[in-house]
């Protein structure tokens, strides 16, 4: 298939290979992930070097770099084998065909609890389908949203970002984890106004739910200047078990908390007085996608997943924590 008019000899082929290299940074692990040899792919990179007159790729390096100007070739081969995968994804969603490749990202926060309750469902439910997840924190899942390199993603919710729709599938409520040595812990629950800023582990900058907890306590609580938190982790599980053995606390969404079977652990969760804080999480996707029957189905099988209590959404609106301040 002969593609751009000044160059009618490159073909959509070379595209898709050098695409593999640049995420790859690797030839043999890109022709693996093509099903070609390496010789093959090679050659084709280089008819497609050639045919263009420049170098994309600077062999020298290990590993393998992208030149500049192989750069702008990279992000234009994107576009153009994007929207060329696109006449098939048309074609699907008119006969209401539910196949082909499907990219879920998923925050760190949910993918342990959430995925292994639908993975297994889909995947026997919906055979033609090659699903592929990966974690990722909610700022990376959105730009690789608008780019088209992610068909959808599973965070907190509302993002309040032009160009994504967002399907709410349940919304979760948070529970305390406190230190034994933690004076909350001698409650059996508690209310927002017991939460103190110096007293609260979080997780690193840029996963949503750190935010959501900040924002939580600076909506409840006295602005205060004196603000210290203990330490930074890029895993929830990881915090909790730091959590265990020295003072403090968190807060960790209810699913995380279900996970919990340990009677000793199982006594370090305080749910919270009356109405608790909760988080909404959704299936989000790009306005101008064309792979709704998929949409459809993935939303519908995670939904089957989920406790129904936690598919209410709460009466106050105020009880779900925000990404982002209100104001």
């Amino acid at each position: 298939m002969s593609i751009i008019h000044n160059y009618p000899n490159i073909s959509i082929t070379q595209l898709v290979y050098i695409l593999a290299v640049a995420r790859h940074q690797h030839f043999g692990d890109a022709a693996k992930a093509c099903g070609v040899t390496q010789p093959t792919l090679s050659m084709q990179i280089q008819k497609l070097e050639d045919i263009l007159d420049i170098i994309v790729f600077d062999r020298s390096k290990k590993p393998v770099m992208v030149t500049q100007i192989g750069r702008e070739i990279i992000d234009q081969a994107n576009i153009i084998v994007r929207e060329t995968q696109r006449i098939g994804d048309i074609i699907n969603q008119t006969q209401g065909n539910i196949r082909g490749d499907f990219h879920l990202g998923v925050i760190p926060t949910v993918a342990p609890y959430l995925l292994p309750r639908f993975l297994t469902n889909f995947a026997q439910s919906y055979p033609d389908v090659r699903l592929f997840v990966s974690e990722q924190q909610t700022d990376t899942i959105v730009h690789l949203l608008d780019n088209g390199e992610l068909d959808a993603g599973l965070l907190a919710t509302p993002l309040a970002h032009q160009g994504i729709t967002e399907r709410p599938l349940f919304y979760e409520p948070f529970v305390l984890y406190t230190s034994p040595k933690h004076p909350l812990y001698k409650k059996s629950t508690i209310r927002e106004t017991d939460l103190h800023h110096k007293d609260i582990w979080l997780l690193a900058e840029g996963h949503c739910l750190r935010t959501q907890v900040l924002n939580l306590c600076e909506r409840r609580l006295d602005q205060s200047k004196d603000r210290h938190v203990h330490f930074d982790s890029g895993s929830l599980e990881t915090l909790m078990r730091l959590i265990e053995n020295g003072p403090g606390y968190t807060l960790i969404p209810h699913l995380a908390a279900q996970q919990i079977k340990d009677t000793t652990r199982k006594r370090m969760l305080k749910p919270f007085a009356g109405s608790p804080p909760t988080r909404e999480i959704s299936l989000v996707f790009n306005r101008a996608f064309l792979k709704k029957a998929t949409i459809e189905a993935l939303h519908n099988i995670i939904s089957s997943s989920i406790p129904d209590v936690l598919k209410e959404k709460p009466e106050h609106t105020n009880q779900i924590v925000r990404i982002h301040p209100q104001g």
